[in-house]
């Protein structure tokens, strides 16, 4: 199937004393992560970098474990979500108005521990988490590649 839509988010891992927490974003009762629509003239990273950016505040991404990524497969009306894996220091999210929408996208934010976060995200991110989930425990010293 030919892609119409590709978007691109990141999995924001933050270390906690017992296991990596993800952020996942809640709108309506649809639990994700950060994402969106990647515009013209950027590349998915640069896309995935401004949407998390502009629906949690978070700039302090550090990739460190690459810039590897996971696509899912084609769903709604042929869109693609690319999932790249990011480390952030920060614990408060905030969520900001939108001004094309006048309010946030997102009602909500959680820090999930990965077995939490099973039981919350779609089936068809399942995959993603599990993928992001292996990155992590496999290797968490990996030397970070900062991004601006």
């Amino acid at each position: 199937m030919e892609r119409k839509t590709l978007s691109a988010g990141v999995i924001v891992i933050r270390r906690t004393a017992n296991q990596p927490a993800f952020l996942l974003l809640r709108s309506y009762q649809n639990w994700d992560f950060p994402k969106g629509v990647v515009e013209t003239g950027e590349t998915p990273l640069q896309g995935a970098l401004r949407e998390v950016s502009e629906e949690t505040t978070l700039t302090d991404l550090s990739f460190t474990w690459g810039e590897d990524y996971r696509e899912t497969p084609p769903y709604g009306r042929g869109k693609v979500a690319r999932y790249y894996i990011a480390e952030t220091q920060h614990t408060h999210v905030t969520l900001p108005i939108n001004p094309l929408l006048g309010h946030p996208e997102h009602e909500e934010y959680r820090w999930a521990s990965y077995h939490q976060a099973q039981g919350m995200v779609t089936t068809r991110l399942l995959p993603i988490l599990k993928w992001a989930h292996t990155m992590v425990s496999a290797q968490p010293h990996k030397e970070t590649v900062q991004k601006p």
